[in-house]
């Protein structure tokens, strides 16, 4: 430990607060809290070897730290998990958006609502459902859903314009409220019924529909009777798929860490009225924290803003902030929430239940990791570059009829999209039709000032033959950046000439590279190339489809959204509001005079 960082620790507070580890550039690499700042931080540099091998080699990253000194633990947890929130330190566990995870909507504030899938949950007064561990999970459920309970299916827009009901109707599967005159009593107890089966209600619900269908028997209503009979034997074949875990019948949340070679990985496994509904998997890098640590900062952000938290969470690890984290979780449920380490019995069996599910998950992770960093080596091989391809971006270019011309840019890093590194550039000065002008363009872009503010790739790759690699060359050769990372084209096979497989060039290579008799470092490339076109293509479509919404309101001073919006409701079209008197116009809320006068001008003028 240096003498600075010895001066400090004396100096250091002993009352509770946060403190942010720095490396020797001063970025934050770390943020923790402490009851007790000073015998916090004296864990970390007094000790001359620490157990965990990791941490001691972490350690030796800090070069300085800064202390905050909070009134009570509570407020350094709620201040902690701000500062982590907003640095990012690269040693915190720090959960990914949970966007990225599906999950069902109910608007209970519509007449007749329905089921949506979406990612992101906002507070909104519906109903959230989820997260599912995958898209294919939650539309599993969205249509087990659809066949046995009859809610609509259309979305807000066809529901309000639609004259007739659909074929859902026709064929048994919904009501039609868009159409027909539904009873919201009945609608509200298909909406019921869905929420008990969302929630993991189904045992109850079961036993409630077999007691509304031997009541509906005693009354002679048979049809009634028949529906809610078919309904109960399509619940009961749904829970014959479901795992029993436990014998209380309650819910909870599991909760468990696993860790090898460096990496950690979190499972949580969903345990509604005693079934297993599903498992979702966490994995994080390099981190200062210990088990316990990591499971009460996952605890923190993952039921910040979560549509449901369970009155019982079980972990393998026992944070030693126990009171804070069920005070925590108590104000957003509103209710007592109980983090439990079990010792024995049934939850101790769903602990270990979900540490093997974690390892394993691990091991798969380390397997296709391993698999993909065989595949970048042999792709180095037949590549014959100096160096293993961790790094790679490609170019496409897209366009219809010389209009709207747009490139675009992916990243693959060790051999996986990295989606949050993707560019868009909308070509500026270069001719769309003219695709080796596009492409001069948008790679002086991307690499005129590369060096300042970003890395460069390992390997570019552009689609198409030689003459776009030619192109691609000369800009990197203008740009002085020779050597700073490879290039190849890749062509698609042209059939006319009997080829069978698309075509990787090389600059001053005259024929195509063989790329071995495996084939999977030419699929990679291909895939590569695929989703290059892909991204441009739809960022092309997004463009294109505002282009085709432009209207000529939006080029008046004067006239924002607001404005367009209340004059194209009141005159339902622009020729009506062409031909419209100024005092009509200025009369509208929110316009004036002098605005009225200009949207006259410019429409007449057109």
């Amino acid at each position: 430990m240096s003498k600075n960082l010895h001066d400090k620790l004396l100096m250091t507070s002993s009352e509770p607060g946060v403190y942010l580890m720095k490396d020797d550039a001063g970025k934050i690499i770390y943020v923790g809290k402490a009851a007790n700042l000073k015998k916090r931080l004296y864990s970390y540099f007094s000790k001359p070897v620490h157990t965990d091998m990791k941490t001691g080699v972490l350690v030796k990253k800090i070069a300085g730290f800064d202390t905050i000194i909070t009134a009570t633990e509570k407020e350094a947890l709620i201040l902690e998990s701000n500062l982590i929130k907003k640095y990012k330190p690269k040693y915190n566990v720090i959960l990914k958006d949970g966007k990225r995870y599906p999950s069902l909507r109910i608007d209970l504030n519509s007449d007749y609502p329905n089921l949506a899938i979406v990612r992101k949950i906002t507070k909104d007064g519906a109903k959230y459902f989820g997260p599912f561990s995958s898209a294919l999970a939650v539309r599993q459920t969205l249509k087990v859903i659809n066949k046995t309970f009859k809610l609509r299916k259309c979305k807000g827009g066809s529901f309000k314009s639609r004259s007739r009901p659909c074929l859902n109707h026709q064929i048994g599967a919904c009501l039609a409220p868009c159409c027909l005159d539904v009873a919201k009593s009945e609608y509200d107890e298909i909406v019921n019924e869905v929420i008990m089966f969302l929630k993991g209600r189904t045992t109850e619900l079961l036993q409630d529909i077999k007691n509304r269908m031997k009541s509906a028997a005693e009354h002679k209503d048979f049809e009634r009777a028949a529906q809610l009979r078919d309904k109960m034997f399509a619940l009961e074949k749904t829970l014959e798929k479901q795992v029993a875990v436990t014998t209380d019948l309650k819910d909870r949340d599991v909760l468990a860490v696993a860790r090898m070679h460096g990496n950690a990985m979190i499972t949580l496994l969903t345990v509604r009225g005693g079934f297993l509904l599903g498992s979702r998997h966490f994995g994080f890098g390099e981190t200062f924290s210990i088990d316990a640590e990591i499971i009460e900062d996952f605890i923190r952000q993952n039921y910040e803003n979560t549509p449901y938290i369970p009155k019982e969470i079980l972990v393998s690890s026992m944070s030693d902030n126990l009171s804070l984290l069920e005070d925590f979780l108590g104000r957003i449920k509103g209710k007592k929430v109980r983090v439990l380490r079990p010792q024995r019995g049934e939850k101790l069996q769903l602990v270990n239940m979900a540490v093997k599910n974690a390892g394993n998950r691990l091991r798969e992770i380390a397997a296709s990791d391993a698999v993909r960093e065989d595949m970048l080596a042999r792709l180095k091989y037949e590549l014959k570059i100096d160096r293993i391809p961790f790094w790679i971006e490609c170019f496409d270019n897209s366009h219809i009829s010389g209009k709207d011309a747009v490139s675009a840019m992916v990243v693959f890093k060790n051999g996986q999209p990295d989606k949050s590194s993707y560019k868009k550039f909308k070509i500026k000065t270069a001719h769309a039709q003219d695709d080796y002008a596009c492409m001069l363009e948008t790679l002086i872009r991307r690499y005129g000032n590369a060096g300042k503010t970003e890395a460069y790739p390992d390997l570019l790759v552009i689609d198409g033959g030689k003459g776009q690699l030619n192109i691609a060359v000369s800009v990197i050769k203008e740009l002085n950046l020779s050597g700073k990372f490879e290039i190849i084209g890749i062509a698609k096979r042209d059939d006319k000439k009997g080829e069978t497989k698309d075509k990787i060039y090389k600059y001053g290579r005259i024929n195509p590279v063989n790329m071995g008799k495996r084939g999977d470092t030419l699929l990679f490339l291909q895939r590569i190339r695929d989703e290059a076109h892909r991204f441009a293509i739809s960022f092309h479509r997004r463009r294109r489809s505002k282009s085709f919404i432009h209207s000529e309101l939006d080029d008046i001073p004067g006239v924002g959204e607001k404005r367009k919006r209340i004059l194209l409701t009141h005159f339902k079209g622009i020729e009506k509001i062409r031909t419209a008197a100024l005092d009509e116009i200025s009369a509208l809320p929110g316009m004036s005079k002098s605005v009225a006068k200009e949207v006259k001008k410019r429409l007449i003028q057109d």
